[in-house]
């Protein structure tokens, strides 16, 4: 039974569409709006999870894509599970990433996007829906080239399959009915756990790899440099951009207010198992697999892992692996368009939401299904250099996660957006630390794409150590910038506190620290994506 209270006019929300207003008609259950009863009894509380259950959910597993399931096995295959403790050390970056925008969007009602633009002003505004646009596009075809080469293995026509996914996708989020698009995400969510079974047919030693998972170590006779660069394609493809966008958003979308912040937490959860679970598998019987083969060390493509396991596992293992590799890529496909459908509705003030038919969303549909109808045409397109645009994704993802989480840690300590739910002093110790070692990693990658005959052991080694000593000093002055946590005896406050309407906001008041990282992030941007576009060009002209 709901328990109805009064709640605050919605009028004095910042809730851009008033679609985002309303009962929550999750996959797995419905909250009435206005209900703010306390649930008092395990069936109770699990009747509201199950209702909440999604936006974790979805951006997690949606992380596990196409170019996941390239990083992860080219892991296994090459090294064996030597790198299993990477995926460990990422978890509480994930969880605190993504808490801070959940946590954003049912504070606000506004999406991460249209806070950039309104506190941090229109240059920046731009430039994070510009650069989002550009990588996201690139990052949906190497979702389609995911479906290709599973297609490919299957033995099925690749034309009519990659066209057949394109539909699929586009139709599944153009009903009008958002309940129906997330019963086809976890749909497609409960398809991932398909790696499992390949796990126990493989049957690699448990032994090894849970002390691989708990003792960091690196591959013995490998190249340093070779390693450190596969260690932050492993970092770029767990923790990519567009998740920061899309789980703000779809949280928005999904009507979850500040009350319900703590079964966002545990859907959150639930999606890092998921995805951990997935990425140690992967690692797991592709080493098992290839070691000790002529194929170890030698690693292709996702489809020519379909083709190993194969051989040395049998046909079962090779078509579940080619099966999860398309499901893992539609699942991206639809969670990175729809971010920047989201991104782009929010600043341009169009109507955007999964609530609403094509026909009262022109332009947010029009985002969505064109980037899916461009992404799927270029990989059919003969010629298309597809091999170009996977490395410029990898690369420009590398340069553009730093700012990324930086925009998220100012944007989670202002008073004004965030009022009693702005980090502590911990969390921003935290991600400050954060901050400064993916601004290094971002360096070592970006240096060693661009000029990977001047990248040494001796040049990575420099950066680290540069980069170490960046962190302590990151997590210092973040950590000292910080708010003690909130008194927890304002909880019931909390829990109906909401972000006045954007043109209520008092003008955005950096500290000295903040503007610094500005400067130097503008600067870096500036460089690091100069070189990149300069280098894909050499690329291009090359390979004609």
């Amino acid at each position: 039974m709901n328990i109805h209270v009064h709640t605050p006019d919605e009028t004095e929300t910042a809730v851009l569409d008033e679609a985002h207003i309303g009962h929550i008609h999750g996959a797995l259950g419905t909250i009435l709006h206005g209900d703010v009863g306390p649930r008092t009894t395990w069936r109770h509380r699990l009747q509201t999870l199950l209702a909440i259950l999604g936006p974790g959910l979805i951006v997690m597993v949606g992380d596990n894509d196409a170019g996941a399931f390239g990083t992860y096995t080219q892991a296994g295959q090459n090294y064996g599970t030597a790198l299993l403790w990477t995926l460990v050390l990422l978890i509480p970056v994930l969880y605190v990433n993504q808490e801070m925008v959940l946590r954003l969007g049912a504070v606000t009602g506004v999406g991460h996007a249209r806070l950039i633009l309104e506190r941090f002003g229109r240059f920046w505004g731009a430039f994070s829906v510009i650069d989002l646009f550009l990588l996201n596009a690139l990052t949906i075809v190497t979702e389609f080239i995911g479906i290709s080469l599973g297609l490919s293995y299957l033995g099925l026509p690749k034309e009519l399959g990659v066209a057949l996914s394109a539909v699929v996708i586009m139709g599944a989020a153009s009903t009008g009915n958002f309940r129906q698009f997330e019963r086809f995400a976890l749909v497609l969510v409960a398809g991932s756990l398909v790696l499992v079974p390949i796990v126990i047919m493989v049957h690699p030693p448990m032994t090894e790899i849970v002390h691989n998972l708990i003792v960091p170590q690196f591959p013995q006779g490998a190249k340093l440099s070779e390693v450190m660069l596969l260690i932050i394609a492993i970092v770029g493809t767990t923790i990519a951009p567009w998740q920061l966008f899309f789980q703000q958003s779809y949280v928005i979308d999904k009507r979850i207010t500040p009350r319900f912040i703590r079964y966002q937490r545990a859907d959150l959860w639930i999606g890092i198992v998921l995805v951990i679970v997935g990425a140690v598998a992967m690692m797991a019987f592709t080493a098992q697999a290839f070691t000790g083969t002529a194929e170890f060390g030698q690693f292709k493509d996702a489809a020519a892992v379909s083709a190993g396991l194969e051989k040395y596992a049998g046909r079962l293992p090779g078509v579940l692996f080619a099966i999860a590799l398309i499901d893992a890529s539609i699942i991206g496909a639809a969670a990175v368009s729809l971010s920047t459908a989201y991104a782009i509705g929010d600043v341009l003030s169009l109507r955007h939401s999964l609530h609403r038919k094509p026909k009262d969303a022109k332009g947010f549909y029009a985002v969505y299904c064109g980037l899916i109808v461009v992404a799927a045409g270029l990989v059919l397109s003969p010629g298309a250099p597809l091999g170009l645009l996977t490395n410029a994704v990898q690369t420009l993802a590398g340069v553009l996660l730093p700012s990324a989480t930086v925009f998220l840690l100012l944007l989670c300590n202002d008073k004004a957006v965030l009022g009693p739910w702005c980090n502590g002093r911990g969390m921003n110790l935290f991600t400050g630390a954060v901050i400064a070692v993916l601004v290094m990693l971002s360096v070592v990658l970006t240096s060693s794409v661009l000029f990977p005959e001047a990248t040494d052991e001796t040049v990575i080694l420099s950066l680290l150590g540069g980069g170490t000593v960046l962190a302590l000093v990151a997590a210092v002055m973040s950590g000292a910038l910080g708010r003690k946590p909130a008194d927890s005896a304002n909880l019931a406050e909390r829990e109906h506190w909401r972000m006045p309407p954007l043109h209520r906001l008092p003008p955005a008041r950096l500290a000295a620290g903040s503007k610094l990282w500005m400067l130097v992030l503008r600067g870096y941007l500036i460089v690091a994506a100069g070189l990149v576009l300069v280098r894909i060009a050499q690329l291009a002209v090359s390979a004609g």
